[in-house]
């Protein structure tokens, strides 16, 4: 017997933790704006 769920793509488990990684990084960004009182892109020289 052969399991036919997909192994790669976009699958609920792989989404669900892309959209929790998103949301960790807009929050650490938005703190390290806050604290040093500077843009993202002005912290990587772009700015």
């Amino acid at each position: 017997m052969t399991d036919s769920s997909p192994r790669y793509g976009f699958v609920a488990f792989a989404e669900t933790w892309n959209g929790r990684m998103a949301m960790l990084g807009f929050v650490i960004g938005l703190a390290t704006e806050l604290l040093t009182g500077q843009g993202i892109l002005r912290q990587i020289g772009l700015g």
